[in-house]
């Protein structure tokens, strides 16, 4: 028939099947090639020079912002803080401590802000009665403020300090 060789492969298929072949056989080579017996080097941990398995001394925790004042957010679409303690706060599958307070039905009682619509909206954008699954797990989005120090420095401005005043 035309178009195909007398080997019954056509010629583009030929050339797939020869170049797998041959980078198959770069790999193997390399590989043997690379256990020549030198032993893995050990990555020095960017903290010290201190072995990598041996026991280290974990910092404290800082200490929780337990002020109750809602902070101003530094960007749009960022995730309010939460501004109290969360120790001993139970999130499993089947239950959600923030929910006590934040959930529409007990936000009157509690004096809290009701948790955001878009986590009663589903990946579809449908509406539902109760929190979506993938919003259920508060902390995945929302942390606790402390008085840490910052890690590095930082010279972040509200977006208000630029562009034209009024």
């Amino acid at each position: 028939m035309r178009g195909q060789d007398p080997g019954g492969l056509n010629t583009t298929r030929r050339s797939t099947v020869l170049g797998a072949v041959a980078a198959a056989l770069v790999v193997i080579s390399f590989g043997a090639l690379s256990q020549d017996g030198a032993s893995p080097k050990i990555v020095p941990r960017l903290t010290g020079d201190e072995p990598p398995m041996a026991d280290h001394r974990i910092p404290p925790l800082d200490r929780p912002v337990v002020d109750d004042i809602r902070r101003m957010r530094n960007y749009p679409e960022q995730p309010p803080i939460i501004p109290h303690a969360i120790d001993g706060y139970q999130l499993t599958i089947n239950t959600n401590r923030c929910l006590d307070c934040h959930k529409r039905e007990f936000t009157e009682g509690s004096g809290a802000p009701m948790i955001s619509v878009t986590h009663f909206q589903d990946r579809d954008g449908q509406v539902l009665s109760d929190v979506t699954p993938r919003r259920y797990f508060c902390t995945a989005c929302h942390v606790q403020q402390t008085d840490a120090r910052p890690l590095v420095p930082n010279t972040f401005q509200d977006a208000n300090a630029f562009g034209r005043k009024r």
